[in-house]
Formats: C-alpha cells, sequence, structure tokens
C-alpha cells in the first residue's frame, strides 16, 4: 500500500502564538519546507460523529489576507460537498454564501 505523509512545523513565541508555520508533503510538486501564514485542518471523528479542528495562523498575517483565506476554505468546502455526496444545494448555498463574504469584504475596504 502506497503512503503519503504531510508534515508542518510550528515555531511560536515564548506566549505559544505561532510566528512562523511551515509545512511539506510527499507529493508537493516542489520538495522541502515551504512556509504559510494559515493552516485549517479538519477531522471527522468517527467514534464521537464530530468534527475536530486545528486552525492556526502567524501573528503577522494580514486580516484581509485572513478573511480571503477563510473565504477560500469554504469555497473549495462547496466544492468537495458536490464532489463527494454530489447534494447540489449544498454547493450552491455554499457557494452563494462565499459569494456574499466577498461583496462583504469588497464593502469594508
Amino acid at each position: 500500500m502506497k503512503k503519503s505523509e504531510i508534515k508542518f512545523v510550528v515555531e511560536l513565541d515564548k506566549e505559544n502564538i505561532p510566528e512562523k508555520i511551515m509545512w511539506d508533503a510527499d507529493e508537493k510538486e516542489q520538495p522541502g519546507m515551504t512556509e504559510t501564514k494559515s493552516i485549517s485542518l479538519s477531522l471527522w471523528d468517527h467514534d464521537n460523529k464530530n468534527t475536530m479542528r486545528i486552525d492556526l495562523w502567524s501573528k503577522d498575517m494580514p486580516l484581509d489576507e485572513m478573511k480571503h483565506f477563510y473565504i477560500d476554505c469554504l469555497g473549495g468546502l462547496a466544492q468537495s460537498v458536490l464532489n463527494a455526496t454530489g447534494d447540489e444545494y449544498m454547493n450552491q448555498e455554499m457557494a452563494n454564501l462565499c459569494d456574499k463574504l466577498v461583496e462583504h469584504v469588497k464593502n469594508e475596504g
């Protein structure tokens, strides 16, 4: 059986706030650790029937980029719902929310 590994390394300041987040994956095009400003990881806990989440961002990530990041995450989830379940209603409702959030962010600036 083939295995693939994804690795995250988080450098913390003295208050345990992420200063730097690095990642690497066996399937990544460019080998070696790459810096990112934010990660959002969700895992389904089958036994408890709930989602476990890890959300981290470096303290220097700009607020506008953080908002775009979460809109992109939601848009990706909308596509994943469609791919995984074929539920076009859920996909469309999530996509509509993304459109509203994009407008909200545009109007802030």
